[in-house]
């Protein structure tokens, strides 16, 4: 990872982000505890974590809303708005004021879907094909620390200074990620518009995600895993109360030591692409969770620490797997879209595995269900592992990415100027 910080360009990105990814990461179990405060009801709580991730349905919209301006200003202006619309929550009070939570957090879950697709473009643009996987790999690696701290950080602010704190602090990184990529030097070239119909345009995502055979196979194999791996999200507590019979509170060593095997798996993954491309890493991180789940069917301390572990290293790998392949095999001018694209495509089975775990783990021996995670896994794992012929390592010569189809009434027309793709860098 040293030879990405060697570049200034991305070294000036990756202090831009290291602000916001703080922010984001104290920001968001502590809207939760705040609601929680200001209501008593642990439903309401919760109801700010789906606030957040409701937007998802937006994402196609959100990627073609991306794709139409240039990544550096458009990433500059969404990372300063995302401070603005902050700003409501300095006007909470009481109980009463709790649905101004629920509207910046869903505003900030928009937002957080703009500025994962507008920094996917971006990296693309600035990052030669063949350091994408140490680029992404890095910032797994943070994302990861930050897993650690991050909670624990936002909580122990918000009972020492209040919501109005946090706030502040979440406005600060935000506008300090954005003043940083104001000194960015301006690319050479910025992606040139397609010039379509705007439905064509809207779904020009889901049609290269469908239509390229590495991304295809991919987000089945991906979303097969994701349908059951958030089962583990209810499944640990069982784990940790009929099996381990300790307080609820334990759930935060075991996450602990998932955050460590988080920052492994996100120092390890650009040698894991380098080697055996994107799918392939995909493909690891996906079965590294067999093993995890399986050993959790079995209520032993020892064990729970080596499966939280490499549940741990496995996502990492998963991310940036996924995020790397769709950098290397989408044109330029379609990246926010696939980006956004596969967002919503990956997070409908998660959010649907988690509430089927939290329902499931009431009827069920947890064993069971941490068995049947354990199969599925290594089938999805198994399946993405076959497929790992489609996605060559870096260095190797890639296939020339088609431009995007135009849709079939405007097929006698002649392309707009500039709607040709750059040549492969």
């Amino acid at each position: 990872m040293r030879t990405i910080l060697r570049r200034p360009d991305f070294r000036l990105l990756f202090g831009g982000l290291l602000a916001s990814m703080t922010a984001e990461s104290i920001l968001l179990l502590a809207l939760a505890i705040w609601v929680k405060d200001l209501t008593g009801s642990n439903g309401l709580a919760g109801a700010t974590i789906f606030a957040v991730i409701a937007p998802m349905l937006l994402a196609p919209l959100v990627g073609w809303f991306v794709d139409r301006y240039p990544r550096r200003p458009f990433f500059l202006a969404a990372n300063a708005l995302t401070a603005a619309l902050l700003t409501p929550l300095f006007a909470v009070r009481d109980a009463g004021d709790v649905w101004i939570v629920y509207l910046v957090a869903a505003l900030y879950g928009l937002s957080s879907i703009t500025l994962g697709a507008a920094l996917s473009g971006l990296i693309r643009e600035m990052v030669p094909v063949e350091l994408l996987a140490e680029a992404n790999g890095l910032l797994q690696t943070v994302r990861q620390g930050m897993r650690l701290i991050g909670p624990l950080a936002g909580a122990a602010l918000y009972a020492a200074l209040g919501g109005w704190a946090l706030a502040g602090i979440g406005i600060v990184g935000f506008l300090t990620a954005a003043a940083v990529v104001t000194a960015l030097p301006t690319p050479q070239q910025a992606p040139p518009p397609v010039r379509l119909r705007w439905p064509a345009e809207l779904g020009a995502g889901l049609r290269h995600l469908a239509g390229e055979p590495a991304l295809r196979r991919a987000l089945l194999g991906y979303g097969l895993g994701s349908l059951v791996m958030g089962f583990s999200e209810s499944l640990i507590f069982a784990y940790v109360d009929q099996g381990l019979n300790r307080d609820a509170a334990f759930v935060g060593v075991l996450v602990t030591v998932q955050g460590v095997g988080g920052l492994l798996g996100g120092l390890c993954s650009p040698a894991l692409v380098r080697r055996l491309g994107e799918v392939g890493t995909l493909a690891a991180g996906v079965a590294f969770f067999s093993p995890a789940a399986l050993a959790l069917a079995y209520p032993d301390i020892r064990l729970g620490f080596a499966a939280v572990l490499l549940a741990g290293v496995s996502l990492p790998l998963t991310m940036v797997g996924l995020h790397t392949l769709i950098q290397r095999r989408t044109p330029p001018t379609l990246v926010g879209r696939v980006a956004a694209a596969t967002q919503a495509v990956v997070s409908g089975p998660q959010a649907f595995s988690i509430g089927a775990g939290a329902l499931l783990v009431g009827f069920l021996d947890y064993r069971l269900l941490f068995a049947l995670v354990g199969v599925a896994t290594l089938v999805a794992g198994g399946y993405l592992w076959r497929g790992r012929h489609l996605s060559a390592p870096p260095g190797t010569r890639l296939p020339v990415l088609p431009a995007p189809r135009r849709p079939a009434e405007d097929a006698d027309r002649p392309l707009a100027t500039g709607t040709h793709l750059p040549p492969p860098r």
